[in-house]
């Protein structure tokens, strides 16, 4: 999902602001559009939400718990829009409209809220627990932002899954934010958002690990 707002002016477009400039400017534009989508966050939930929840059980048990997490973080939200976009209510996964965008966010509190009962009443291992209260957090405060200033929901969770593996993993993964910094670089590219907001939303990211020190 983008962040994308109408009050820019590159916000309304679904192609990339710049695409038909040149053969350069195409080439740019395609290699951001595949970079946004192959690190969507429903994809980049999936992998970081297994890889959570296999290093907090320390056995294949913790798979399970991860499906359930990138079931609720991000597959069901991701059908949610694949499904509102049928009715024709947006465009595309990004949802260029900000103000628009509020529905996705209480879906995805939703959808976390029940899954981490669920992990509560399963007896899941805590850190896979934790990390879906750090991403309930996160959530919560990209909604509060959102109402002003569009800060990047793939950028957040980018680097939200990158911090949550260095922590459950080893401090290694942190070269992740590599990946991160491709998925800012397309945001910026494509003209879905500014260097502020996807630094903004890296940053928001990050602090997820946070909830470890309380979990």
């Amino acid at each position: 999902m983008s962040t994308a707002d109408t009050d820019s002016p590159s916000d309304a477009a679904d192609s990339p602001s710049g695409a038909a400039d040149s053969p350069e400017a195409a080439r740019t534009a395609s290699t951001a559009r595949t970079v946004t989508d192959v690190f969507q966050p429903r994809n980049l939930l999936l992998a970081g939400m297994l890889a959570t929840g296999f290093a907090a059980a320390g056995e294949w048990t913790g798979l399970l718990w991860g499906l359930l997490g990138a079931l609720c973080a991000g597959i069901i939200p991701a059908g949610y829009i694949e499904w509102q976009r049928g009715r024709g209510t947006w465009g595309d996964r990004h949802v260029v409209d900000r103000t628009k965008r509020a529905p996705i966010f209480f879906v995805i509190l939703g959808s976390i809220g029940v899954g981490s009962a669920v992990m509560v009443l399963g007896g899941a291992p805590s850190g896979i627990l934790t990390a879906m209260l750090g991403l309930w957090a996160m959530t919560v405060v990209l909604l509060a932002v959102n109402t002003v200033w569009k800060i990047s929901v793939d950028a957040s969770v980018a680097s939200a899954v990158v911090a949550l593996l260095a922590v459950v993993h080893s401090p290694w993964w942190l070269f992740g934010y590599l990946m991160t910094a491709a998925v800012c670089w397309s945001r910026v590219a494509l003209g879905y958002h500014t260097v502020g907001q996807v630094t903004a939303g890296t940053a928001l990211g990050a602090a997820t690990a946070c909830a470890f020190l309380f979990g």
